[in-house]
């Protein structure tokens, strides 16, 4: 028995310690770790990196075009004909001729733009505006992803504070099922007693059950954004970036939130479209080179040598029509566009005033819910107290210990609440950035790709920082 009681503590002291010697992990270490890994935000940087190339897409119609072209024909032909000359000595019989020759050939043409009615001037104008969309539409989804990650640590921590309660509220349950029958059994208290007893211990198991079933769910969430399940968590006290005021958060927000700079940029894009547009109207000038080699383009010829260098002006009379079309639907689309900036600036403004509303009364509600606690744990020790002298039945002692269960719960919940609110906030005025954070990571640079892309003409290598 005492080997046994040995094995059991040194099995209990290796359990135990590699859970003492584990820091542990920080909300900044859990957002740190999701900028880094998660799928969502990596695959929106590969998304902005091929947005990345709609600029020299559009540079190119300032460039020339080249192609070459190489034929090889084999041609054959057969007649059958009449002689026509009386001095043939066949005059009047029918004659065939047959012909076989090898033609080949080379042509390479050369195609320089001059003057394309501002096309290519507004359509890389068109092109980085969306970039810029882009980038901001990046920082939303970095936003996104922050958030939900620290919203999942904070999941976390509330629902293991929450199965804790919840075993606990068991145990004391169960000891209550003991106490019961031990009383009854000494005439004490009655059945009705002690079946109320079995009956709250076996809500309490069930509480239980549905409380390690949600915490199972907010560790999915959290390896699901995070990429890892958590371990030993911190709880954290309040971001300093939070806003000290209202009207600060909304004067930050107004000029960073990537929501309202997208869609200024969105418009931006719309307005220059109009121009691409309306090339279409404008005379198109360019310059042509050609030149051209054949070897034996005919039977009647050896080889034929040919070039050509000359302008070519192009000039829109009447296309039925569809010209002006697409040019009244661009401006409606940048009409749209215009409306969608005013509609940011509001959804921006309501969401920075929804989450600070919402920090200030998770804040109230975690001193009030403090208060209760406190009160119900004097509440539960008082009752138990006085069942033990029968001022008191058990189901009062029940009844205290599950208030006490619940407003222990509603702590949780506000504590939780405080912190999400928080960031939920942070995200609103524009600044729940990896870089704003100051997280310690390598933050990525949406500039370096386009750096890189935005003249290049030739080569097909991409730029992966994975």
């Amino acid at each position: 028995m005492i080997g046994r009681l040995i094995v059991s503590g040194s099995l209990a002291l290796l359990l135990l310690m590699p859970a003492a010697a584990v820091a542990a992990e920080t909300i900044a270490g859990a957002l740190a770790k999701a900028y880094m890994t998660n799928p969502q935000l990596k695959a929106e940087e590969a998304r902005q990196r091929a947005t990345d190339e709609r600029v020299p897409l559009a540079k190119s119609g300032w460039r020339p075009t080249v192609e070459a072209e190489g034929r090889v024909d084999r041609n054959w032909q057969g007649t059958s004909f009449i002689v026509t000359d009386s001095d043939a000595s066949n005059f009047g019989e029918r004659a065939s001729g047959k012909s076989d020759f090898t033609n080949r050939s080379f042509r390479i043409t050369l195609n320089q733009p001059i003057f394309d009615g501002f096309r290519t001037k507004n359509a890389v104008r068109e092109a980085e505006a969306s970039v810029a969309a882009g980038n901001q539409n990046l920082l939303a989804v970095e936003q996104e992803v922050l958030l939900s990650a620290a919203t999942a640590y904070m999941d976390v921590l509330r629902d293991r504070e929450i199965v804790d309660y919840r075993q606990r509220s068991l145990k004391f349950f169960e000891e209550e099922v003991r106490a019961s029958q031990a009383r009854f059994n000494v005439g004490e208290i009655t059945r009705t007693d002690v079946a109320q007893a079995r009956a709250r211990a076996s809500e309490a198991q069930g509480n239980l059950a549905v409380a390690i079933g949600n915490l199972e769910s907010s560790v999915a969430n959290y390896v699901r954004v995070i990429g890892g399940a958590p371990g030993k968590l911190k709880y954290p006290g309040l971001s300093p970036r939070v806003p000290k005021t209202l009207r600060d958060a909304i004067n930050v927000a107004s000029e960073t939130s990537p929501q309202i700079l997208a869609a200024a940029f969105n418009e931006e894009a719309a307005i220059a479209s109009i121009g691409v547009r309306k090339a279409d109207l404008l005379p198109q000038l360019g310059f042509q080179a050609a030149y051209s080699v054949a070897a034996e383009p005919n039977s009647s010829l050896l080889d034929l040598e040919s070039g050509s260098v000359g302008g070519v002006l192009s000039i829109p009379l009447y296309d039925g029509g569809s010209t002006y079309s697409r040019i009244r639907e661009a401006k409606q689309t940048a009409s749209q566009r215009r409306l969608e900036v005013l509609d940011a600036h509001r959804q921006v403004r309501e969401a920075v005033v929804r989450s600070w509303h919402l920090l200030k009364a998770a804040t109230a509600t975690i001193k009030a819910a403090e208060d209760a606690v406190a009160a119900q744990r004097i509440a539960l020790e008082g009752v138990r107290e006085e069942a033990r002298v029968g001022t008191r039945t058990t189901l009062d002692v029940l009844n205290a210990a599950n208030e006490l269960v619940f407003a222990s719960i509603a702590l949780a919940n506000a504590r939780r609440d405080r912190i999400v609110a928080g960031y939920q906030l942070i995200a609103a005025t524009g600044r729940m950035t990896a870089e704003d954070l100051r997280l310690s990571v390598a933050v990525y640079d949406p500039s370096v790709n386009y750096d890189e892309v935005k003249d290049k003409a030739f080569g097909a290598r991409i730029y992966n920082p994975e």
